[in-house]
């Protein structure tokens, strides 16, 4: 299979092929490691690749046989290296599959490689030192966000038509609207992060996916979701596949809109554009919408210090687990400049005050589920600007310590890391672009609890009303000219 041909077909697309016989799993193969060679030396998004060994039977599943990549942080391949993006983890082998990639290969997905990320994910950019950066295909002076920048970089590009991503404070969408993917953030305890760990960063942190089409996305989140044994969170299970929801009509939605981030912070003109497109676009569909203020609960300054506090005190004692595993000191030859900061800050973070910033997760929880009583679904820029140049995140960044960096993260996207504290699913789907650059726009929303159905729904919708998959970027592997 010619790259142009691969390139042009969504994960459902090429999963059809291989069960119809006209196209086998090690041929996709083929093709993805052509379209890896193509792309990956201009943006930088795949940290390796190899033979993958995996023989899905055809039509086992409704994705068996299609060319996949993991993130290089919090899913274990057995035999296969996860760095974290780190030169404190350099070389670390993965000695058995995490509960996660046992479903991937059930899945029948092909697992060939694995992504950039940035040091530990503890950024929205992906630009870590042990790697380098990774660099937007629609323009590769710009950040592909992150922390699954690598992710969305790399499905942007062509080469995989769905990856895996991760989300703790938006590093799933943000990267998603970066680069015009469709991502969906799911609810706390959908989907297991065990077994080697319970929760991540006390359950902040959960996995998905980016993709071009929002059916894939659908499909692999059947493929995934469900507890495993000892699991500390417990969604309940969908009335029906997510794949069905995707051609449902969602009715008539209750959709408030909230233009200006919590603490202050501004949307750019070309986002409050593209955010009141997207409104008159929902208001032809049959959509209520209106302008919002959601209540935080708490106000800003608490939320990033309660944040702060929360982030910190799991990232040392990951780092200390980390040091002790490789027998590497905890010093400026091991970690970038802000992980160092938040190592040192999160030493001094006492059981009191952690528990105190639980509270705080507590609080906002209970002041976002508020808002679902009035609306059905919360629409916001996922990002309140253009993606940024690259090296915008490391402006004098030796100056700051723990807190400071949370703030820098948190200002240059403030819209996404509420729900991953509330829990509950959020979606940032590739409606528009700036008429002037081209660079792509996401829009966010965000559903109640256990109401992914209900996104799906909405994200069909208005895939079909305003389809962006014929949308490429510079860097594209179908182009006949790479």
């Amino acid at each position: 299979m010619r790259v142009t041909e691969y390139a042009s077909f969504d994960a459902l697309g090429l999963a059809e092929l291989v069960a119809k016989g006209e196209v086998s799993p090690a041929e996709l193969q083929a093709a993805a490691h052509e379209a890896a060679r193509a792309v990956n030396p201009r943006i930088n998004a795949i940290v390796e690749t190899w033979e993958a060994d995996d023989e899905p039977a055809p039509g086992s599943t409704p994705l068996a046989g299609v060319p996949f990549l993991i993130k290089d942080i919090g899913v274990s391949m057995a035999g296969r290296r996860m760095e974290l993006g780190s030169r404190l983890a350099a070389g670390n082998v993965s000695g058995a599959d995490s509960f996660l990639m046992r479903r991937f290969r059930r899945a029948g997905l092909v697992t060939f490689g694995r992504t950039t990320t940035p040091e530990m994910a503890y950024s929205n950019t992906t630009e870590p030192v042990l790697y380098g950066a990774t660099r937007n295909p629609w323009d590769p002076g710009r950040s592909a966000g992150g922390s699954s920048g690598g992710a969305g970089a790399a499905v942007a590009a062509g080469v995989v038509p769905i990856a895996h991503a991760t989300d703790a404070a938006g590093s799933l969408r943000i990267p998603a609207s970066c680069n015009g993917l469709f991502g969906l953030k799911p609810t706390r305890g959908r989907v297991s992060a065990g077994p080697y760990a319970d929760e991540v960063f006390n359950g902040l942190a959960v996995h998905g996916s980016v993709s071009r089409t929002v059916r894939d996305s659908a499909a692999l989140l059947d493929q995934i979701r469900g507890p495993e044994p000892g699991d500390p969170y417990f969604a309940q299970e969908p009335s029906r596949p997510y794949a069905e929801e995707v051609t449902r009509h969602p009715g008539s939605l209750r959709i408030g809109v909230l233009t200006q981030a919590w603490g202050g912070h501004r949307t750019t003109a070309p986002v409050a554009g593209a955010l009141s497109r997207t409104a008159h676009l929902l208001e032809s569909l049959g959509h209520r919408v209106e302008e919002v203020e959601v209540d935080l609960g708490v106000d800003w300054d608490e939320f990033v210090q309660a944040s702060a506090d929360q982030w910190t005190a799991n990232l040392t004692a990951s780092i200390d687990e980390l040091a002790a595993a490789t027998g590497r000191p905890i010093d400026s030859s091991t970690l970038e400049p802000p992980v160092l900061a938040g190592y040192h800050y999160g030493r001094g973070v006492s059981g009191a005050r952690f528990v105190a910033a639980l509270a705080i997760r507590n609080r906002i929880a209970r002041s976002l589920a508020r808002s679902f009583d009035a609306h059905d679904l919360l629409l916001t820029p996922t990002l309140p600007e253009l993606p940024v140049p690259l090296g915008t995140h490391a402006e004098a960044v030796a100056e700051l310590d723990g807190p400071g960096w949370l703030r820098r993260l948190f200002d240059l996207a403030p819209f996404t890391t509420p729900f991953n504290v509330a829990g509950t699913p959020a979606m940032s789907v590739p409606l528009t672009a700036d008429p002037g650059t081209g660079l792509p726009i996401g829009m966010q929303f965000a559903a109640g609890y256990g109401l992914e159905g209900l996104l799906f729904r909405l994200a069909g919708q208005l895939e079909q009303a305003s389809p962006w998959a014929d949308r490429t970027p510079t860097v594209w592997a179908g182009d006949q000219a790479v």
